[in-house]
């Protein structure tokens, strides 16, 4: 199964596509839709919605994992990426994708065992399950992985426990 991982944010919108097969995850590609701020917010979501309609129409994954958004602190930062979010979740919409949401806890959980773990020990586990040389140079990039991976190994997890 092919799965499109996205960590989604207006400045930096982290995307990757994973396929897992029989307890094997591999990476077809991963990268970063960058905008503007000197751009209006409607063109940067548009940069945003057609950049992953071309990712979805080039890779063709079977579904869509996103992380759910959480903020504590910064209302205006929260309501433009929940902007992001929602172009994203358009976008897989209209190409028939199913989606999976996932908490930042659940992530951090599925992929490092701990769920309270730090940025740089998600990145760590993120180089070494996907066997990648670096890690990825930016952290939106490492996070669309994590999400990704998350939903291959909540697949395994669901065969097992039906």
């Amino acid at each position: 199964m092919k799965i499109l991982g996205i960590d989604p944010g207006i400045a930096r919108c982290g995307w990757a596509i994973v396929e897992s097969q029989n307890s094997k995850i591999q990476v077809l590609g991963y990268g970063c839709i960058e905008t503007s701020p000197k751009s209006l917010i409607e063109e940067r979501l548009e940069q945003v919605y057609l950049q992953v309609s071309k990712i979805i129409k080039t890779y063709k994954p079977g579904v869509l994992s996103i992380e759910e958004l959480f903020f504590s602190s910064n209302a205006k930062t929260a309501f433009v990426v929940g902007q992001a979010r929602g172009v994203v979740l358009l976008a897989a919409s209209q190409n028939r994708l199913k989606t999976a949401i996932y908490t930042p806890l659940q992530v951090k959980l599925a992929v490092t065992g701990y769920g309270r773990a730090e940025k740089k020990q998600v990145e760590d586990m993120v180089k070494i399950l996907l066997k990648l040389k670096t890690a990825p140079k930016l952290d939106d990039t490492s996070d669309a992985l994590a999400v990704a991976i998350t939903h291959a190994f909540s697949q395994k997890y669901e065969k097992y426990t039906k």
